[in-house]
């Protein structure tokens, strides 16, 4: 978007790609269908940036979800909003949008060198490459770096762009998981039963680092080290900046949110007869395979023995996550380039003519189509802006 961006504004442009052709990381998007951004109104859109917002609104308002839309439209391929107001292309696949917008971009004369990995500069203003011929040298008066975060090390984005700008003395947040799975020792048990398997239809609830309590419904995914999938990522941001505080964090489960808990009691607490207590719970409770293992998981045999022990644990399950999972496992990352660094167009004040974008910058979101629409709106105003920088 940034090498679009600055040819549309009349420079001449060369795109150096690490890996052997360009977009990797927007095909692997595809997989899950092209999330291209999300359908919500602009606040509640912009709301989803957390503090971060205020560096990333004007970019954003200036290419929203419709203006995106537009853009794709533009490259012949229409767009259609999902029953979760999620936007994807028409056919869910990434690849025709891509093929469409390289050929776009070649017939506007941008030059692409792929197998180019960025090393650094070379003084005073050389930009150095790793190539399979060597390393080479390369001056432009102009630069935008879109790097991505360290998440994708197999596709480049391998967070090593920070030891060079670090060696200029840019300000850089340590890269740490973002959007990712969180780790919970589970017994071996249900580590070999259930991994793999979806808990659905929960609320979880959480407390932010302010002190007040969070919920949102959804499912998420056991895993043989703990927890992953949607609901977990929504909430990843909370529950990681816990954990860096205090070591330890915990999230609470409702099982099953469409019981009253005093309803729940009651039930519980009605003569079994002969019946087990998976069969209680199935029929009572609603619970059942996962659910009813990650009950057992946590409940003491006192809990399971009475009724309002065990009705309170059902609306209120205890999940204590000692640590994210590795930022190489994640589907994002935050930290990275403080925005104290830049300025309104994402330039370096300590390095004039170098513009940075995307996930190299330290803001964070949720999935749902927000991570891509900060990449393509910062990589819009970077490329824009170094287009018309004249301070060469």
């Amino acid at each position: 978007m940034a090498a679009e961006a600055a040819c549309a504004a009349g420079a001449e442009v060369d795109l150096y790609d690490a890996m052997a052709s360009v977009g990797r990381k927007f095909l692997l998007a595809g997989k899950g269908g092209l999330n291209l951004t999300h359908g919500e109104a602009i606040l509640p859109f912009l709301a989803r940036y957390g503090a971060e917002r205020v560096h990333l609104e004007a970019a954003l308002r200036a290419f929203d979800n419709e203006a995106i839309r537009a853009w794709a439209r533009g490259l012949g391929v229409e767009t259609f909003i999902g029953s979760s107001e999620r936007v994807f292309p028409v056919g869910l696949k990434a690849a025709p949008l891509l093929r469409r917008w390289l050929q776009r971009l070649r017939h506007a004369g941008v030059r692409f060198h792929t197998r180019h990995r960025w090393l650094g500069w070379d003084d005073p203003h050389d930009l150095r490459f790793a190539t399979p011929c060597g390393e080479r040298r390369v001056r432009h008066g102009r630069v935008v770096l879109a790097l991505g975060g360290a998440s994708w090390p197999t596709l480049g984005s391998d967070g090593r762009w920070a030891e060079a700008l670090a060696a200029r003395g840019i300000p850089i947040t340590p890269l740490r998981a973002a959007n990712c799975g969180f780790e919970c020792a589970w017994s071996a048990h249900l580590r070999e039963r259930w991994a793999g398997a979806a808990v659905k239809n929960v609320v979880a609830a959480y407390v932010d680092l302010d002190g007040r309590t969070r919920r949102q419904r959804g499912e998420f995914i056991v895993t043989a080290q703990g927890v992953e999938g949607s609901l977990v990522y929504a909430l990843s941001r909370s529950l990681r900046e816990r954990l860096e505080r205090d070591g330890t964090t915990v999230l609470t489960l409702d099982l099953a949110p469409d019981h009253e808990a005093a309803g729940l009691v009651r039930a519980l607490a009605a003569p079994r007869g002969k019946h087990s207590l998976a069969h209680v719970l199935e029929r009572r409770a609603g619970l059942t395979g996962v659910k009813a293992s990650l009950l057992r998981e946590v409940a003491s045999a006192e809990d399971l023995a009475d009724s309002a022990r065990l009705a309170a644990l059902i609306k209120a399950l205890p999940l204590i996550f000692r640590g994210t999972r590795p930022v190489d496992e994640a589907i994002s990352t935050a930290g990275g380039i403080g925005f104290k660094a830049l300025d309104e167009n994402y330039m370096l004040r300590a390095l004039p003519g170098v513009f940075c974008a995307g996930e190299m910058l330290d803001w964070e979101a949720p999935t749902g189509g927000y991570l891509l629409s900060a990449c393509l709106a910062t990589g819009r105003v970077a490329g824009a802006a170094a287009a018309q920088w004249k301070n060469l």
